[in-house]
């Protein structure tokens, strides 16, 4: 997994490395590793992993069967998701990995929307209760629209819901894993993360009984 930051990686960690993983996604088991298996691409951010992906993948060729590089869609001179998604896939391809054995997510608009739920989880780690106390927060603050659960501004309203709960905590990578290692799976609706489990489908198949 080549990502741009320490906080998305956090929380591709969390939820790739979470206890009967397979069970949960429908797929076999796997050897997966955080520490080694999750690359950031360190001084480059989104800007730059989206323009250098195929020089930063290929040291590992030969190393992995599959490779995914995830990337915001917001950033800089950010052409739109498609035209990302195609760029990378172009590059994986040349670095020897192309599609389906090699992935393309686009987070939509940051990987900070993956903090937001109406799991408990996301409300406890952001230092609130509950989602019912935290969510007529966010509406009266202007973060969140009446009836809904992601923010369009997920980053700034993370900011601000971690300063304003009962207790502190700093928008930190510990709490992108946390939240991506406890959230039920079936809640989350993201475009990517469902890209992801379709692809862990695909590449390591449910044996038969």
């Amino acid at each position: 997994m080549l990502v741009a930051d320490g906080q998305m990686g956090a929380a591709l960690g969390g939820f790739l490395e979470r206890d009967a993983l397979d069970r949960i996604v429908g797929c076999r088991a796997f050897e997966f590793d955080g520490r080694s298996d999750i690359r950031v691409a360190k001084g480059q951010n989104d800007c730059g992993l989206h323009t250098r992906a195929e020089e930063l993948l290929r040291p590992f060729m030969g190393e992995y069967r599959h490779a995914a590089v995830v990337i915001d869609e917001q950033f800089p001179g950010s052409p739109g998701a498609a035209k990302i998604a195609a760029h990378l896939d172009t590059q994986l391809t040349r670095a020897g990995w192309p599609p389906p054995i090699g992935l393309s997510l686009v987070v939509r608009p940051a990987a900070d929307v993956w903090l937001w739920s109406d799991s408990p989880h996301s409300a406890m780690a952001m230092g609130w209760e509950s989602w019912t106390q935290l969510q007529p927060a966010l509406v009266a603050a202007g973060w969140l629209d009446e009836g809904a659960t992601k923010p369009a501004r997920p980053k700034e309203a993370a900011t601000w819901a971690v300063r304003n709960g009962a207790r502190k905590v700093k928008r930190s990578a510990a709490l992108y894993r946390k939240v991506a290692s406890r959230v039920a799976v079936g809640r989350c609706q993201d475009p990517a993360v469902r890209e992801l489990i379709a692809a862990l489908r695909k590449w390591f198949p449910a044996e038969e009984p």
